[in-house]
């Protein structure tokens, strides 16, 4: 047997230059390189492997590790999960701070490969610098927190150990259903320990993700389902972009006259304008599908989690017949709301569901086809008046998300995770093309925003690539800007500065209490609360404090003007604009479950859970035992 002798970081990042992923005849490098910051938990052993062979993984420097991991999983999203980077840090605090990011991959099914530092095997030096000292073990690390975020786990103790764990890292990142984050903790010591790994090893891999089909008798399950419903909907998630079933999904709505509504990660699956397309359902969504959902008799879920959001918390689907559809590469998935499940990829499924009911001769009556083209000019109607700019001198959030829209071109990408934002985009956000809509909204997680617009534009560096940040999220993860800076990227960063974490202060209000701890303002002497004057923060000149270019816009006129600067500049540039901070987008015909408190001294709390109790009767699993 042929061997190469090799440190354990060397064949590390040997091994991963090395792996290729083929789907439909395409192949690619599954890496497209490594992101890391150096610590003496891995800067002697994965640093001088990067070093020492710059051309097998290309190396990228971030300003936090949190920040790498969301840049990698935009990047693996805009890829659709078939290109991915690897993340690197010291041990302690580098590591924990890519937990977060550990978590945002697996609650949204993106592949990321961590590759923690972690303390010595030998346990020679104990306790190092960093270790975190546990009763029951000496083995115990950090980076055990990272066992329920990832989807795989692994410590390697012993060099040769990695001839194990990485193939089975591999499985699970390529798994379109079981993908993830995939952990690997490197002790510092063993990354520098040599050993005379296999050729064969380190040789080029090429992983096939294949397009599951269903069998046959379910399929005929599944058109059989469809043939008796009169009122069918269908609700595009995620995996209808991820399996490229954007053409099927049209030509399938289309020829049956089904309609479509769509989740976060499905947005853009259908053009906007699309005659089947009746945009956004669940809490975030609009009159045409919630209307149509309460009626459906039969939901068609392809490639979502259904999600509470999406559902409405079990609240959207109020026909007492409907019956449900799931189609998804996850089982479990498949399995929800009491769905029958057609394990599938949404591509292979709608296009071998489709010859079946055509032959059948399917289709919906005319009556649904003219309800959806109703519904739709009504809800088209309520979104135009919603980005209508009515005060010029003081534009609402909506109206801001209307003038971005309007600058950008039909393949550029907005990007957005957290705040009230993501749901007014849900609504009101256009995309015409299935890649320009970019919400991260599984993990909704504040400061995803900038980080994960740097990976969506090293994904497609031809689409301009417009950044909607709340001030909230700006001020937990700016350090990114200096990374695109520093890799010469450009982004457009549109700021929205209202003082602090409105959609909570909206929330907590609708709840029955009054405002407290959301908004940015100064301590209050006289009442000892932050309810004093907004604090002034100059975002603009932080932005150019770090390399930016930086403008500011209070008017709806300044905004647009800086837009086009913005689109002329060749480097990031940040746009500051203050907002109407009462100006809100309403819920359309829906319900969110927010427990509201049970007892309470404050009337209006109370008033606010009397209605809560009401409203909860409408959950799907609701009985009537649970009424106070």
């Amino acid at each position: 047997m042929t061997t190469v002798r090799l440190t354990m970081a060397q064949a590390v990042v040997r091994f991963l230059s090395h792996q290729y992923v083929e789907r439909d005849g395409i192949e690619q490098p599954f890496f497209a390189g490594m992101w890391g910051i150096f610590g003496h938990g891995n800067v002697a052993g994965i640093g001088q492997a990067l070093a020492e062979r710059p051309d097998q993984l290309s190396y990228y420097r971030p300003q936090n590790e949190q920040g790498m991991v969301h840049a990698t999983i935009a990047y693996a999203k805009m890829r659709n999960r078939l290109q991915t980077f690897a993340c690197t840090s010291s041990i302690g605090p580098g590591a924990t701070n890519m937990i977060t990011g550990a978590a945002t991959a697996t609650v949204n099914r993106l592949p990321v490969l961590l590759l923690p530092g972690d303390i010595f095997a030998s346990h020679r030096p104990d306790p190092v610098l960093q270790q975190l000292e546990h009763p029951l073990s000496l083995d115990i690390s950090v980076n055990d927190a990272f066992r329920p975020v990832s989807k795989f786990w692994d410590r390697i103790n012993r060099p040769e150990q990695i001839l194990a764990s990485l193939p089975e890292a591999m499985r699970i990142l390529t798994d379109q259903a079981e993908t993830g984050a995939a952990t690997i903790a490197l002790p510092q010591d063993v990354q520098t320990e040599a050993y005379d790994y296999p050729a064969s090893f380190l040789a080029k891999r090429v992983h096939h993700v294949a397009r599951a089909i269903a069998p046959e008798p379910a399929l005929q399950t599944a058109a059989e389902m469809i043939r008796a419903a009169r009122r069918p909907l269908i609700i595009a998630g995620g995996g209808v972009i991820y399996s490229e079933a954007t053409a099927a999904l049209a030509d399938f709505a289309g020829r049956l006259g089904i309609p479509v509504s769509e989740t976060q990660a499905g947005k853009g699956a259908l053009p906007w304008s699309h005659p089947w397309n009746v945009g956004a359902v669940g809490s975030n969504g609009g009159l045409a599908a919630n209307r149509l959902a309460h009626g459906a008799d039969l939901v068609i879920a392809i490639g979502t989690r259904l999600s509470d959001f999406t559902t409405a918390s079990h609240t959207a689907f109020q026909n007492p017949d409907v019956r449900f559809l799931s189609i998804n590469v996850s089982a479990k998935d498949t399995a929800k709301l009491g769905a029958f499940p057609l394990v599938s990829d949404a591509r292979t499924a709608l296009t071998s569901l489709l010859p079946m009911l055509q032959q059948a001769g399917y289709q919906t009556a005319a009556a649904t086809g003219d309800r959806v083209e109703s519904l739709k000019a009504e809800w088209n109607s309520a979104v135009d008046s919603l980005r209508k700019v009515t005060d010029p001198a003081r534009p609402s959030q909506a109206n801001v998300i209307g003038i971005v829209n309007d600058a950008g071109g039909p393949r550029d990408v907005v990007v957005c995770a957290a705040g009230s934002m993501p749901g007014d985009l849900m609504k009101l956000w256009r995309p015409l093309d299935a890649k320009s809509y970019h919400v991260e909204y599984g993990f909704s997680c504040m400061g995803y925003e900038i980080a994960g617009g740097l990976g969506v534009k090293m994904a497609d560096p031809e689409r301009e690539v417009f950044v909607m940040v709340g001030d909230g999220s700006y001020l937990l993860m700016s350090s990114e800007i200096v990374t695109a800076i520093q890799e010469g990227v450009k982004l457009i960063i549109v700021v929205v500065d209202n003082h602090g974490y409105q959609s909570i202060h909206g929330l907590q209000r609708a709840s029955g209490s009054p405002s407290f701890g959301n908004e940015l303002r100064f301590r209050n002497p006289e009442t000892g609360l932050l309810d004093g004057e907004p604090v002034p923060i100059d975002f603009a000149a932080n932005a150019a404090s770090l390399g930016a270019v930086a403008l500011s816009a209070r008017t709806a006129d300044e905004l647009r003007t800086a837009l086009a600067q913005a689109k002329r500049e060749t480097t990031t540039t940040v746009i500051q604009v203050r907002l109407d901070n009462e100006a809100r987008v309403p819920s359309f015909e829906s319900w969110w479950d927010v427990p509201i408190a049970e007892v309470s001294g404050d009337p209006d709390v109370r008033a606010a859970r009397a209605e809560y109790v009401s409203d909860r009767a409408n959950e799907r699993y609701f009985t009537a035992s649970e009424t106070e």
